[in-house]
């Protein structure tokens, strides 16, 4: 009974620390390794026009909801105008209004975008089904050429989307067929004319459709105009397609700035409109931009990240968080492996100490204070003081070795030297101490193993504690402190041999064998 309550509490413990990173990494994007870098894009749209002395008003339309992207910030730049900004679903514009426009005008809007989690992604391209188009009247001749090739697709398709990417392959390939060149005469393919011509016939199915005008985000581009695409919905979800190759999907790094028909720029009272695109993008720490995305997103989820604290209290329980992951080592070494320590803590904290002196000069610096300290006691074991004043008396000689540590090394130049304060005075006492009395009460031999076992596991928790890749799941996943405590739970039910035991007790082993070989013959 007592088994099976472990097990469960384990199993809940570790459900919800690995749910809860299972969610940051799918929902916000948050990574498992650290260093990761992506990208913030900058794109920017600059509006030119001449005033004619009157009162303006400027409206460009914005990115409504860039699915692929999520919108880290925005700025709208003019120089005494106001700003109004509008939202109607998906579409978003921008009004600036001046009362007296005069000369050559300048107009700058910037978005900072990142790229939005897979799942974010997938959630937000649902919309509400449309109402499907009316059947258009086509003239006479096109009427017949219309209805050929349509019927030919529907001959070629299985669905609404294949059909779409067989009829724009049609289209594209019309160079030997008169009927459809006579569909797209005098358009030029990849314009918005393009776009709306195959708008025109799809409507002839009854398929809905929209045109959308994206950016494509490349580096140090100017773009005089956006790129029209095809957007067609199946009664689903809407789907874009490449208006030149029938091609399902976008691009990648394309930026949907609008959806549909609308102008993107107009100008009341000025000449000479022009608008054009600029892009630029800067690299940035993963967890950085996943952490901004999830405050622009009002993620609960974020809530509670470590990363909320001032940095000061960051630094402290960088340290913090990793005692948990020093004890599972001591656990592990001594329940399954069977190293005798110093205590639990002892090695925990020698291990922290390793963090800032560095592990080879750490251990030289522990071995000489430990070694001389010991010599030491033992020299006062002759004088029969009392417990506390001989502890006092170590201690006081632990210090006097530190500070002398600390002036030899800035003699000599040895930076190293300084990182001996960082060793906890009070822990190199008790290592003394606990070392002399083990030598009186077990002898040498157990003293100097519990002493070297104690230093092993110390080094090796320095390992696991100063790892980058652990370090980073523990402060960007604290909720990993669960699945640490389940683990701990369940060692510590553990009863079976420790592993330095089946070396211990091999020969006893042995005698059991023989004798039970014995008494079969």
């Amino acid at each position: 009974m007592r088994k099976r309550h472990i097990y469960l509490l384990v199993l809940i413990l570790c459900s919800i620390g690995l749910g809860l990173v299972y969610l940051k990494t799918t929902r916000l994007g948050l990574p498992l390794k650290p260093d990761q870098e992506a990208y913030i894009w900058t794109a920017e749209a600059r509006v030119e026009f001449t005033g004619t002395r009157r009162a303006a008003t400027v409206q460009l339309q914005l990115p409504g909801d860039p699915s692929e992207f999520i919108t880290l910030d925005e700025f709208f730049i003019a120089r005494n105008y106001g700003l109004n900004v509008e939202s109607q679903g998906r579409r978003r514009i921008a009004e600036w209004s001046i009362r007296r426009a005069q000369g050559p005008q300048r107009i700058y809007y910037q978005v900072e975008l990142a790229q939005a989690p897979p799942v974010l992604s997938e959630n937000q391209a649902r919309e509400r089904v449309p109402t499907p188009p009316d059947k258009p009247e086509y003239p006479d001749a096109l009427a017949l050429v219309v209805e050929g090739l349509l019927y030919n697709v529907r001959n070629e398709s299985s669905n609404i989307f294949t059909f779409v990417s067989q009829l724009l392959v049609r289209l594209n390939n019309s160079t030997s067929d008169s009927d459809i060149k006579s569909i797209t005469r005098d358009i030029t393919p990849g314009t918005e004319e393009w776009v709306q011509r195959i708008r025109y016939i799809l409507a002839g199915a009854k398929i809905t459709t929209r045109m959308v005008r994206g950016l494509p985000l490349v580096e140090g581009k100017v773009n005089e105009s956006l790129v029209p695409w095809l957007e067609v919905h199946n009664g689903d979800q809407w789907e874009g397609f490449n208006p030149l190759s029938g091609d399902k999907g976008y691009p990648p790094d394309f930026l949907r700035w609008s959806v549909g028909d609308d102008p993107i720029l107009t100008v009341d009272n000025g000449r000479n409109p022009h608008l054009s695109f600029a892009v630029s993008r800067r690299p940035q720490a993963l967890t950085t931009i996943a952490h901004e995305s999830a405050s622009v997103m009002k993620s609960p989820l974020i809530s509670w990240s470590l990363y909320k604290l001032p940095m000061n209290t960051q630094y402290i329980y960088r340290i913090l968080i990793m005692i948990p992951i020093g004890a599972l080592v001591v656990l592990f070494m001594r329940t399954i492996i069977g190293v005798p320590t110093f205590g639990t803590f002892m090695p925990i904290l020698i291990a922290m100490a390793f963090r800032e002196t560095g592990l080879l000069w750490g251990i030289s610096l522990f071995l000489g204070i430990v070694g001389a300290g010991l010599l030491f006691r033992f020299y006062l074991n002759h004088l029969h003081l009392l417990l506390v004043a001989r502890l006092s008396a170590v201690l006081t000689l632990v210090v006097i070795m530190m500070l002398a540590i600390s002036l030899l090394s800035n003699k000599l130049g040895l930076i190293q030297g300084f990182s001996i304060a960082l060793f906890p005075v009070v822990i190199l006492t008790m290592v003394i101490e606990r070392m002399s009395i083990t030598w009186d009460e077990s002898g040498p031999m157990e003293a100097f193993k519990q002493g070297l076992g104690s230093l092993s596991v110390a080094m090796l928790g320095y390992l696991v504690m100063n790892h980058n890749l652990v370090q980073h799941l523990m402060f960007v996943f604290p909720e990993l402190l669960l699945v640490a405590l389940a683990i701990s739970i369940l060692f510590g039910s553990y009863t079976g041999y420790r592993l330095s035991e089946l070396f211990r007790f091999r020969d006893l082993a042995l005698e059991v064998e023989k004798k039970d070989a014995g008494t079969g013959a």
